[in-house]
Order: structure tokens, then C-alpha cells, then sequence
């Protein structure tokens, strides 16, 4: 069975992406683990047009350079899988949406992001203020193949930030039928609700079930 580059530095997704898969018997790399120094530009309109791109083009670059934290191993021993995430807010016609990640610019906290976010919504009531997580993820096989899957959760942005847990936007964005933030959920509890847990385990299926993954 092929293990895993998941073509991401971002350390909180690669923890949960390792807890949904634990029960995979594969080993799950960062592209940092693998020895990857690439940047793909995530030029795409939708999620799973940057997913697809990020996730080809990263094998790509492990078949021309082959996988320099894995010796003895090359590109036909992986899978490449590559997510693009991010929130879109319904009132504010779906920002920041593909550009979630960069929303005000890379090197903005997202403690400032989610009060920008949180300020646009001012007088906003609880019943507009709809929003959801979406996650697609790609996976790109060695022999030029791909798949790609989409998972949401839906919620709506809150006043404030709460909760101590996840990242990113996981502080802002609460769930309706408990009104609690992301944030404010036990890991295993986002996972079994999440964008990314959801399509994950969507992945996890296509894969078991392909000839490829073996």
C-alpha cells in the first residue's frame, strides 16, 4: 500500500489529518517530512481547481526531484493528496472563500482576520450571518490520474471568538445546533463534523477502493 504526501505546511491540518487517518496502515508525510521544497501556485477559481493543482504539481516535483526525505523511495511509492479549504460567509457573497488563506494578506494573525470579518458583519442578524467551512481534497497517483472530493459543514459567524482549540477561523464560526464555535469542540468532535473530516473520509473510501492505492 502507498503512503501519503499531503502537500501542506500548516502543522494544524496535518494533526488532524493524521487523526482521521490513523487507522490507514500507512505512514502520513508533510511535504516538510518528505523533503519538498516547492511552491505551486494555487491559481484555480474554485477549491477543487486549486486542490487538483496543488496535488499535481507536487508529484510532478517528486518525479522530476524525487522524494529527498525518504531514501530508497521515489514518486511511485506515494500519493499525493492536497487540500484547499476555507470559509465562505453567505452576507459578504461568499468572502473570503478560495482566498481564506490569504485574506488580508499571509502575514495578517488571524485574530485580526476574524475581528475584520466580525466587524463587516456589524448589525447583522444571527439568521443572515449564514456561513460554512468547504474543503475539497485531490489526490494525484503516480500514472497521471486524479481524484477529487468536496466536504462542508454549514454554520454562521458569531459576535465574538470563543474556544481554545482548532485554528484559523474555528473561533468565529459556530454551529447551530449547539452554539458553539469550532474552536470550542474536543478534537475528535470536529472531526467527526468537519469540512476536512468529512472529505477526507470521503478520500479514504476512494482510495481503499483503488487498485492504485496499492
Amino acid at each position: 500500500m502507498k503512503d501519503i504526501i499531503f502537500a501542506t505546511g500548516n502543522a494544524g491540518k496535518m494533526k488532524e489529518i493524521r487523526e482521521i487517518l490513523k487507522d490507514m496502515p500507512i505512514v502520513v508525510l508533510s511535504m516538510k517530512d518528505a523533503g519538498i521544497d516547492a511552491d505551486v501556485e494555487e491559481n484555480g477559481t474554485t477549491f477543487e481547481e486549486n486542490a487538483l493543482i496543488k496535488a499535481s504539481g507536487i508529484m510532478e516535483w517528486c518525479q522530476a526531484n524525487g522524494v529527498p526525505g525518504c531514501p530508497g523511495k521515489c514518486a511511485d511509492d506515494f500519493i499525493v493528496l492536497a487540500d484547499d479549504s476555507g470559509l465562505e460567509i453567505d452576507y459578504l457573497n461568499k468572502e473570503p472563500g478560495i482566498y481564506s488563506a490569504r485574506y488580508m494578506g499571509h502575514e495578517t494573525s488571524y485574530r485580526e482576520k476574524n475581528a475584520n470579518l466580525i466587524s463587516r458583519l456589524d448589525g447583522v442578524a444571527k439568521e443572515d450571518r449564514t456561513a460554512r467551512f468547504v474543503c475539497a481534497i485531490a489526490a494525484a497517483f503516480p500514472n497521471g490520474e486524479s481524484q477529487v472530493v468536496r466536504g462542508t459543514i454549514e454554520g454562521y459567524i458569531g459576535w465574538e471568538e470563543c474556544g481554545e482549540n482548532g485554528f484559523g477561523y474555528d473561533p468565529i464560526f459556530y454551529l447551530y445546533e449547539n452554539d458553539l464555535s469550532t474552536a470550542q469542540l474536543s478534537p475528535e468532535e470536529k472531526n467527526e463534523i468537519s469540512h476536512r473530516g468529512r472529505a477526507l473520509r470521503k478520500m479514504k473510501e476512494i482510495l481503499l477502493n483503488s487498485s492504485k492505492f496499492c
